[in-house]
């Protein structure tokens, strides 16, 4: 069964700089289904702040045909690593809305053990050029819902030129994130995500946008100095 992997990794200026312009995972990677690379960004930061691109702080999202192929390519590989220098989690599918290519939605589902237990999301959009002030307008306000939640563990956001953005959460439990989603958590503004949902239904800001919904299985590593960011779940050492 494919299995999905994000990873956190903080690297070299010029190589994560050579990452924007040549593919650092050999997309002939055997066991490879895909893979994005992007750069880290802080949600809800000002578009003109230095915290919105954070260029040495990579994003690597990735899904594999089986565990043994990441661990393969973690350990043999050059770039795997580096990888393996930074944080990473290993992920089974539950849930998707929208599509995107490259990945490989699976037909068999995972399933959470309750509305209890941990779970991450994963958005990845190809943006509409004309459409991104709208955008920003509306997306800012989620991201500081989202970077604030006292259901969150770990948020950030991601971009690669020209038009790929993306964010990624760990929520300590279902019930929480979908309530955040929906407009009934006890957060300031609450709304806030659904409102801009409305409105990209109104009129899109995208040509092709996902939400991946994820059962954690696995952690690894530290990120900025912390690990076990997901509740309940052991860490484990490469």
């Amino acid at each position: 069964m494919s299995i999905f992997s994000y990873h956190l990794v903080k690297m070299p200026f010029t190589l994560a700089i050579k990452g924007l312009f040549s593919d650092l995972i050999n997309k002939k990677t055997k066991g490879l289904i895909h893979s994005e690379y992007m750069t880290a960004m802080t949600l809800g930061s000002p578009i003109l702040s230095p915290s919105r691109f954070l260029l040495r702080q990579v994003v690597i999202f990735a899904q594999w045909e089986n565990e043994e192929a990441l661990e393969k390519y973690l350990k043999e590989e050059k770039f795997g690593e580096i990888l393996t220098k930074g944080w990473h989690v290993r992920l089974t599918f539950i849930r998707e809305w929208g599509k995107i290519k490259g990945f490989r939605i699976p037909e068999k589902k995972a399933k959470l053990e309750s509305a209890s237990s941990p779970v991450v999301a994963v958005t990845i959009a190809r943006m509409k050029p004309l459409a991104v002030p709208r955008f920003i307008h509306w997306g800012r306000p989620v991201e500081k819902l989202v970077r604030d939640h006292v259901g969150i563990t770990l948020s950030l956001a991601s971009f690669r030129f020209p038009n790929t953005v993306s964010t990624f959460s760990i929520w300590k439990t279902e019930e929480e994130m979908t309530n955040m989603v929906h407009g009934h958590s006890e957060m300031p503004k609450p709304k806030r995500h659904s409102n801009a949902m409305k409105e990209r239904e109104r009129k899109n800001f995208h040509f092709e946008f996902t939400t991946l919904r994820f059962k954690p299985i696995f952690e690894f590593g530290t990120w900025k100095g912390k690990e076990s960011y997901i509740p309940s779940l052991k860490l484990n050492k490469l």
